[in-house]
């Protein structure tokens, strides 16, 4: 477990790294400035008009060429969008759109852009949600299916079978009884089909993004692409409440399927006691995620929904 000494000295190092990658880009970087530090480092390259982000959480076994492949794919959506005039944040046009290397970290440049301290209502963030998913359904790209969940649950669970510390074995044992039930349908888009025959696998965003928007002097902009793949919107649309689901409806001009949606919300439930295999590098992670564990604990299995 890291102590906050030394997430501190790594937050210092990738801020470095991002400077001397910047400066090596033939960018001005006199002040760098960490502007958040979670999964990631959040570095603006001041005074040039550049954010990079250096993943400094990662899974212990997913490989360099892993990574890089992730990070291209989440370039080449971003621009793809941005190209088009899609409310994105766009990667930097002052740099080639490919992840670089320094430190030992691999990461990815963007362009800066303003954030106002401003709330996105729920309703707003569903139609930004529905445009989105309107506009990816376009991308040319390939892309995966439901991939950033396979092989991290299985590893995940794995590594927490002998850390009792970060997750109780019988929370554990319910999780990975549930995940291996599931798993064929955000594994295999036949299997998902089979039980949800009207469900429509198209290109989303992979986290959730309306948790990942950022109110500009512009607009709101849709950022965070990292796990963008192919898949049900109920994937993207998890908790997003009634009125948002409502809104979402509207826009996209149908509902949601809302036994699918609740799968769906059930299997993000796993992939969040998953996530505590990487406490370790992230020791505040454990406390940040605590509510929504003791949550998990007072529902009903996942398996409910199929």
């Amino acid at each position: 477990m890291l102590t906050d000494e030394q997430v501190a000295a790594r937050t210092d190092r990738a801020r470095d790294a991002a400077a001397a990658a910047g400066r090596d880009l033939g960018l001005t970087v006199t002040e760098p400035e960490v502007l958040y530090n979670v999964f990631s480092v959040i570095v603006h390259l001041k005074p040039s008009p550049v954010a990079v982000r250096v993943p400094t959480v990662l899974p212990p076994w997913l490989t360099v060429e892993e990574q890089a492949r992730d990070q291209r794919r989440e370039l080449a959506v971003a621009g793809w969008l941005a190209d088009r005039g899609h409310p994105v944040v766009a990667p930097s046009p002052l740099v080639a759109r490919e992840p670089v290397g320094n430190d030992g970290f691999s990461m990815t440049f963007w362009q800066f852009v303003e954030q106002l301290d401003e709330e996105i209502s729920p309703a707003r963030s569903a139609q930004t949600a529905a445009r989105l998913h309107k506009a990816l359904r376009d991308y040319p790209g390939e892309l995966g299916f439901m991939d950033f969940l396979d092989p991290f649950m299985d590893k995940a669970f794995e590594f927490l079978a002998d850390r009792p510390d970060l997750v109780e074995p019988a929370d554990l044992g319910r999780a990975v009884q549930e995940w291996q039930a599931v798993k064929p349908m955000v594994t295999d888009p036949t299997a998902l089909r089979k039980e949800f025959p009207q469900a429509e696998i198209v290109p989303i965003h992979g986290d959730s993004p309306g948790h990942n928007l950022i109110a500009t002097p512009h607009g709101v902009l849709c950022s965070d692409f990292e796990q963008v793949t192919r898949g049900p919107v109920e994937w993207d649309m998890a908790f997003v409440g009634a009125e948002a689901e409502q809104t979402y409806a509207a826009v996209a001009g149908k509902p949601m399927d809302e036994r699918l949606l609740r799968l769906m919300e059930g299997i993000r439930m796993l992939q969040l006691v998953a996530c505590y295999a990487m406490v370790p590098d992230m020791p505040s992670l454990g406390e940040g995620m605590r509510p929504a564990l003791d949550i998990w604990r007072s529902t009903k299995p996942v398996t409910s929904w199929v």
